[in-house]
C-alpha cells in the first residue's frame, strides 16, 4: 500500500508539474499578444491576432506596426528573457545560491564597459563595423570575462563561495573602469552609454532574434540532456558525486552555456537585471527542483518577465517609452530583498 501510495503521488506530482509548464507557455502566447497591442496606439487583441494571422486582410497601417515595428520588439523580449532565466536557472543549480544569476558574475558589467569603449572612445576589438560595432564590443568583453572565470576554476582549492567571490571583484572592476570612461565623455556619449546601460528593446530586429532563438536550440537541449545529473548536483556535490555525476565538467559546461547566453543577452539589448534571479525562483515555486521541468517553466518565466515589462514601459506614460532595465530593476528589488529576509529566517531557524 505505501509503494502505490508513493506512486499515485509521483503521478500526480508528474501530472501537475506538466500542467505548469503548459500553463506557463499560454501565459507566454497571451503576454506577447498584450505587449503588441499596447503602445502609442493601442488595439484590441482581436485587431492584433487578425494582423498577424492574416495581415492581408488588416489595413496596411495597422499590419506595418504588428509586423515590423512591434512583433520584432516583442519576441525579442520573449528570446531574451528566456535566455536570462535558463542561464539564471543553471547558475543556481551549479553554484547552489538562491542569490546567483548572470549578473552575478561581473558578464553584464564586461559587456557595458566593451560598449562604453566603442562608444566613448571607438575601439573595437572585433573586425565588424556599422549597426554591430558596439554589440560586438560588448560581447567579445563578456566572453573574454566568461573565460576568465573558466580558467579560474581550473586553479585547485577554488570552492563555489570563492567564484562568486570573483565575479563581484570583476563585476567592481568593470563598473569603476565604466564610470571613468563615462567622466570623459562628452555629453551626447554619456547619453548613449547611460541609454545602453538602462536596457532596452529598441535595438531589436530579426537578425538578433535569429542569432538568440540559434544559440537557445544549442543550448536548451545540452542543458536538457543533462537534467538527470543537474538535478543530482542541486542536492549538493558530494551526493552528486556519490551517484556517479562528473561534478567538475558538469559545472565547466553549464558555466559556459551561462557565459553565452548572459553574454549574447546583453550585448544585443544592454543591462537588464533580476529577471535570472526573479524567473528560476518562480519556476523553484511552481514545480520544485526537478530539472525537467525547472528550466522550462524558467525560460517561459523569464520571457513572461520581460514581455510583461516591455508591455508595463510603454503602458506607464502613453507616447513614452522607458528603458526596460528600470521597470525590471523596479520589479526586482523589492523581489530581491524579501528573498533575503526569506533565507535569513531559515538560517535563524
Amino acid at each position: 500500500m505505501t509503494i502505490m501510495r508513493a506512486g499515485e503521488r509521483y503521478r500526480r506530482r508528474i501530472f501537475r508539474n506538466s500542467m505548469f509548464v503548459a500553463g506557463a507557455f499560454a501565459a507566454l502566447a497571451v503576454a506577447v499578444c498584450i505587449d503588441v497591442a499596447i503602445g502609442p496606439g493601442w488595439y484590441s487583441p482581436l485587431e492584433v491576432l487578425t494582423a498577424l494571422v492574416s495581415p492581408g486582410s488588416v489595413e496596411p497601417k495597422l499590419a506595418i506596426i504588428v509586423w515590423d515595428v512591434r512583433l520584432p520588439v516583442a519576441v525579442m523580449a520573449i528570446f531574451v528573457g528566456a535566455m536570462l532565466g535558463v542561464a539564471g536557472a543553471q547558475m543556481q543549480t551549479i553554484l547552489h545560491n538562491p542569490l546567483a544569476d548572470p549578473f552575478t558574475l561581473g558578464i553584464s558589467s564586461a559587456a557595458s564597459f566593451g560598449a562604453a569603449l566603442a562608444i566613448a572612445l571607438g575601439i573595437g576589438l572585433l573586425p565588424m563595423g556599422g549597426s554591430f560595432f558596439i554589440t560586438a564590443n560588448a560581447f567579445f568583453f563578456a566572453l573574454v570575462t566568461s573565460l576568465v572565470l573558466f580558467l579560474f576554476t581550473r586553479m585547485r582549492g577554488v570552492t563555489v563561495e570563492t567564484f562568486v567571490l570573483v565575479g563581484i571583484a570583476l563585476f567592481f572592476t568593470f563598473n569603476a573602469s565604466l564610470a571613468f570612461i563615462q567622466y570623459q565623455s562628452s555629453e551626447a556619449q554619456l547619453q548613449q552609454i547611460v541609454f545602453w546601460m538602462m536596457g532596452s528593446l529598441a535595438r531589436a530586429s530579426w537578425t538578433k532574434i535569429g542569432i538568440c532563438a540559434l544559440l537557445l536550440a544549442l543550448v536548451v537541449p545540452l542543458a536538457w540532456a543533462r537534467n538527470s545529473m543537474m538535478t543530482a548536483l542541486s542536492m549538493g556535490d558530494e551526493r552528486a558525486a556519490s551517484l556517479g555525476v562528473p561534478v567538475v565538467r558538469l559545472r565547466l559546461e553549464m558555466l559556459t552555456s551561462i557565459s553565452l547566453l548572459a553574454a549574447t543577452a546583453t550585448a544585443f539589448v544592454g543591462t537588464i537585471g533580476f529577471v535570472g534571479l526573479v524567473g528560476p525562483h518562480i519556476a523553484r515555486m511552481l514545480v520544485g527542483e526537478d530539472q525537467r521541468y525547472f528550466l522550462p517553466v524558467s525560460a517561459a518565466a523569464g520571457a513572461i518577465l520581460l514581455s510583461a515589462a516591455s508591455t508595463l514601459s510603454k503602458a506607464i506614460t502613453p507616447g513614452v517609452i522607458y528603458p526596460i532595465g528600470i521597470i525590471t530593476a523596479l520589479v526586482g528589488v523589492p523581489f530581491f530583498l524579501s528573498l533575503i529576509l526569506s533565507i535569513r529566517k531559515e538560517t535563524w531557524r
